[in-house]
């Protein structure tokens, strides 16, 4: 094995991470950045991508070299990952001409998205994408850009994501993964892999995508300007990189087929890898990070956002309390929702608070807490917004069910992992169990190992079981299962009977 170090960064939503690994997989030191998310209106998320995504990156890398002591020359390749699918345009010089649309969070697109449907026809899209149209799309936002910012559209030289834009900015070729080319529906054709013109002349021509790659190839070479801004080598190699969500993925194992990884951040996603091209029109569907593997996506809009929104706005307290003790905030809700049974009291929520992703696909969607009385306290709606993602979980996996891809194993990861409890009552409601590496480092991790795999540091995928050890396991309480049931039922319907009036409401919302 070659002797030297590996660069992973990745760019969250609300704070960036860099890792600096041996090739053996030990962590020499990490490195995290915060930053905002800016919502200039209600259903905008957008970023500052100088500042959050190239800043951040230029900040850690220097951050680690400076704390590890070791010498830009030894780091053998680095690896990139970002939330995403994002929507920047660039000029030629790669400089970002807005602030960036971030991904299905932001629902700004939603007459666009109507539109390509009425346009190209949504069984037809999804016959050659392989996904439906949904607040995560870009070709949608990028239309959204050249009808309401038409000076910022003619001027834009290329349309990327965070990664893309990283690794342009890092070695001057503009260039996505397969994996993350799946988010830019209606433009990606999913069975030749390449873009496609019929589908991209209405929004943008294909000239103005990056170039197509497997994720693990290498991009480019640290320019001589990068390396001044970043303190890396001037030449050292950089692959293309994916999706924050595919990297954590790879960092705790989830490679095989049947493997399936639960992450619990602001948002919450689910990869199951597959052995073959499944597609479901709840769910979205990709190649996965390698030739010959696939993969079955789905992603709440909403988790550690939700848990975050009701800190701030019903505990403030315990964060001024975190900050004079150091007792966490987080920690002091959850030791408070340990106290109520599960079910919440009846309290039942839909977390539905930034629109939903999949699966049901609906970016006027709503929040709502159901079944409020007088003898609910904060802890009953605390534990009832754990239990909402739960739910949430839980049918998606009764969709993958029906798609003919119920996963094997559940590999959770993410911050909401320090939630011994909330990872309880998940496979509770589930019904199932959920591995949980004892240590995890997260997307940057797999960025560093993706990034060996690149440069030929490793053989093989399968490498990443040498750097993933103790693996704990939660098993599910059955009884606890069967008393959700009903719940998880009212859940469904909570929604069915009450979509129309979300949707007339996030009408009004917008001209309040």
């Amino acid at each position: 094995m070659a002797q030297g170090y590996l660069l992973g960064v990745d760019i969250g939503t609300y704070e960036s991470k860099g890792v600096l690994a041996t090739t053996d997989g030990r962590v020499v030191c990490t490195q995290v950045k915060s930053h905002n998310l800016s919502i200039p209106r209600p259903g905008w998320a957008e970023h500052d991508a100088e500042r959050d995504w190239w800043g951040d990156f230029c900040s850690l890398t220097r951050g680690l070299l400076a704390e590890s002591g070791v010498s830009p020359s030894s780091i053998l390749a680095v690896g990139c990952s970002a939330i995403g699918p994002d929507m920047l345009p660039v000029d030629a010089r790669c400089r970002p001409l807005r602030p960036a649309v971030l991904y299905g969070i932001d629902t700004r697109a939603t007459r666009e998205i109507a539109d390509l449907e009425a346009l190209f026809g949504r069984e037809a899209i999804y016959r050659r994408c392989g996904t439906v149209l949904s607040a995560q799309s870009v070709g949608p936002k990028i239309l959204w850009l050249k009808r309401n910012e038409p000076e910022n559209y003619r001027r834009a030289h290329r349309f990327v994501g965070a990664t893309s834009f990283l690794v342009a900015r890092l070695t001057g070729r503009y260039v996505i993964d397969h994996y993350s080319c799946a988010s830019f529906d209606p433009m990606y054709d999913a069975g030749t892999g390449r873009w496609a013109e019929d589908l991209c002349r209405p929004i943008v021509e294909p000239e103005r995508l990056p170039e197509i790659v497997w994720t693990t190839e290498v991009a480019g070479s640290v320019t001589k300007e990068a390396a001044a801004e970043t303190g890396l080598a001037a030449g050292t190699p950089v692959i293309a990189g994916t999706i924050d969500a595919a990297a954590e993925a790879v960092s705790v194992g989830v490679v095989a087929p049947g493997q399936m990884m639960v992450m619990y951040g602001s948002t919450l996603f689910m990869i199951e890898v597959l052995d073959r091209r499944l597609t479901h029109p709840q769910l979205w569907s990709a190649p996965y990070l390698f030739p010959s593997r696939y993969a079955m996506m789905g992603g709440m809009a909403t988790s550690g956002a939700l848990t975050k929104w009701f800190r701030d706005n019903f505990a403030r307290e315990l964060t001024e309390q975190e900050s004079r003790t150091g007792r966490n905030a987080y920690a002091t809700l959850a030791a408070e929702a340990k106290t109520v049974p599960p079910g919440a009291g009846g309290l039942v929520v839909l977390p539905y608070f930034s629109g939903e992703r999949t699966p049901i696909n609906d970016p006027q969607a709503r929040g709502l807490v159901f079944g409020l009385t007088l003898a609910h306290s904060r802890a009953h709606v605390y534990r009832a917004m754990l239990e909402a993602v739960g739910y949430g979980i839980r049918h998606h996996l009764e969709v993958l069910e029906d798609a003919g891809a119920a996963p094997r194993t559940l590999r959770s990861v993410g911050g909401g992992t320090k939630n011994p409890l909330w990872l309880q009552i998940v496979s509770d409601i589930c019904g199932k169990p959920q591995e949980v590496p004892a240590v995890t480092t997260g997307a940057a991790y797999g960025d560093a190992f993706l990034a060996g795999l690149g440069v030929g540091v490793f053989s093989s995928d399968e490498a990443i079981h040498t750097w993933v050890r103790d693996v704990l396991r939660v098993e599910p309480d059955l009884a606890n299962t069967a008393r959700y049931r009903p719940l998880y039922e009212l859940y469904l319907d909570l929604y069915r009977r009450n979509k129309d009036v979300m949707h007339a409401l996030s009408r009004v919302q917008v001209t309040c």
